[in-house]
């Protein structure tokens, strides 16, 4: 069938920002006369001097076959990988937008995604046994609850998180986007920035916080090792001292070494630290176990029983819940590595119930030997990392919970933020550039002070995750209830008005009208002392309401299309 003339391109149509191709050979593939804006749509082409460019689009190519919103190629011998018109069989794709679209946010190819089974058990390995869920663990046994007790709720709570950690999975594993450009099915191609950036303000901060907790761990080891560095610990330069600054240089740059070569490298990170912690905290319980004369005392006092028992219990589950909220929101950053649903099943069941009941096995056991030895409660397993007599092992045991925490902060608060930070701008940022903003961000706040200001973090950081939940009602309600999992994945990268996701300007009125009420209550469950007995389940509260305010209010008679994202996909080991 013959296609209607158009007319020629407007010069807004063919707008790299940078058109760098160095000393060309042949230039007969640059774009000519009539061809559409998205058939040369990337908004920094940066090719060096490469032998040929015969792959480079034609004229009439479609708009998703050469819809990179930032390629950044070094010098290449050819470009023989960009997608053809040949490679699509179906509808015609949209003009993909380099405002939303780029090799970052793209969708990933079926083919090749390498979070298997074991990656998603150690991701959670190293998650689940940090050095904060102990801390919380611990608490519970210092409010009265017995061991016993303790396991019932961390085991409720681990059922709970994994169910809800699949629906957000097996979305992100259908789908293949990351979590901003997941948020734009709900909230629309430009509302989607506003619970992108919520998530991201948390993970920066705790970043910063986490970061810092890392530092303390290695000038406490440093100064073990080395005595006289004691002397660089006494100043204050912005309130750390000269020491303090130079650990936490360094847990900061390591980090972001890691974080430069890509998600792939997130992977082995992450598969390498789950063992090591996993071994380092089973050998502390049993060097404590038997300290404590192989016994221990499974409550600090006497135990609780009946309704007060069983509010607790269910308290702690909500809890654990809440703590999981951020990942429960963008485990799809993940999900979309996975090559199917049963790997997410697997080793999500294997990374969070049978690990949150061995980390609580050996919580009771850390907490109630150190009980049994002296009638003192510890704060944390750094506790009993300081009073290890070997300096050998001290210093082992040192580096485990550091290698712990750089993958926890990693894969919890580093790898969001640069993914919203690339939606924010695609043309400009690219993955790393975005993870290295964040990261700076992260030493600007002076994250110190925020750990030091037990009202800060209750009202800031506790008020913005009092907002995760009706985050989640509303983006999984939309896509299993009303959608029935059916996405045009191409529109999500789209502007025009007749984008599916275009809703009002790019903003579903829908969405943010079940938001705000949601989120309000949510919050004053979360932060009002009135509401103390309520606030552990400020996040169902927020998500249930969010969800049938949502529900109620979309369009579910509507015909939803389900296209493939195939067609414009990337390669998820690299991206």
């Amino acid at each position: 069938m013959s296609s209607t003339p158009k007319p020629p391109a407007s010069p807004r149509e063919f707008s790299p920002s940078l058109l760098d191709l160095g000393t060309l050979e042949s230039l007969d593939s640059l774009p000519r006369a009539g061809q559409r804006s998205a058939e040369f749509s990337a908004s920094l082409l940066d090719l060096g001097t490469p032998a040929s460019l015969d792959c480079l689009p034609r004229a009439g190519l479609r708009a998703a076959e050469f819809s990179a919103a930032r390629l950044d190629l070094g010098t290449p011998a050819s470009l023989d990988c960009l997608p053809r018109a040949s490679h699509h069989a179906g509808p015609e794709l949209p003009p993909l937008s380099p405002r939303l679209y780029s090799a970052d946010l793209a969708p990933t190819k079926a083919e090749g995604r390498r979070w298997g089974r074991y990656s998603l058990f150690a991701l959670w390995t190293n998650d689940v046994h940090n050095i904060a869920n102990y801390s919380f663990a611990i608490g519970l046994f210092a409010l009265g609850m017995s061991g016993a007790q303790i396991l019932a709720a961390l085991a409720l709570g681990a059922l709970m998180v994994y169910g809800l950690m699949n629906l957000s999975g097996y979305m992100g594993q259908k789908t293949g986007l990351p979590y901003p450009v997941m948020c734009r099915i709900a909230f629309g191609i430009h509302g989607a920035q506003l619970p992108a950036l919520i998530r991201a303000v948390i993970a920066i901060a705790w970043f910063g916080i986490q970061t810092y907790l890392a530092s303390i761990v290695l000038r406490v080891l440093l100064t073990a090792i080395w005595p006289g560095l004691a002397a660089y610990d006494q100043d204050a330069i912005l309130g750390l001292s000269s020491l303090g600054w130079a650990t936490f240089v360094a847990i900061w740059c390591v980090q972001l070494l890691i974080f430069a070569y890509g998600m792939e490298m997130v992977r082995r990170y992450e598969s390498f630290a789950g063992p090591v912690i996993l071994l380092t905290v089973a050998a502390l319980a049993a060097w404590m176990y038997l300290r404590a004369g192989a016994s221990i005392a499974w409550s600090s006092g006497e135990p609780m029983s009946g309704s007060q028992m069983w509010l607790k219990i269910f308290g702690g589950a909500a809890f654990w819940v809440t703590l999981y909220g951020t990942m429960i929101l963008n485990f799809c950053d993940f999900a979309r590595g996975c090559p199917d649903r049963r790997t997410i099943s697997v080793g999500n069941f294997w990374g969070l119930p049978v690990n949150i009941l061995l980390f609580g096995l050996f919580a009771v056991v850390l907490a109630g030997a150190q009980f049994r030895i002296d009638g003192q409660l510890i704060q944390s397993p750094t506790d009993i990392v300081a009073a290890i007599p070997d300096t050998l092992f001290l210093v082992l045991a040192s580096l485990a919970l550091l290698i712990v925490t750089v993958a926890v902060n990693i894969m919890a608060n580093f790898v969001a933020p640069a993914y919203v930070l690339t939606n924010l701008a695609p043309n400009l940022l690219n993955f790393r550039r975005a993870g290295l903003i964040s990261a700076t961000i992260a030493v600007l706040i002076l994250p110190w002070h925020l750990y030091n200001s037990p009202g800060v973090i209750l009202y800031f950081l506790g008020g913005l995750g009092a907002l995760l939940g009706p985050l989640y009602g509303i983006i999984m309600v939309d896509y299993y209830l009303v959608r029935k999992g059916r996405v045009n994945l191409p529109e999500l990268y789209t502007e025009s008005r007749a984008g599916a996701y275009h809703y009002a300007r790019g903003v579903n009125p829908r969405a943010i009208a079940a938001f705000v009420p949601a989120a309000i209550i949510s919050t004053l469950l979360a932060l009002l002392p009135a509401f103390a007995e309520l606030s552990p389940f400020s996040w169902f509260f927020g998500a249930g309401l969010a969800g049938l305010i949502h529900y109620a209010l979309a369009k579910r008679r509507t015909a939803y299309r389900e296209v493939s994202g195939e067609a414009i996909a990337v390669d998820s080991v690299q991206h």
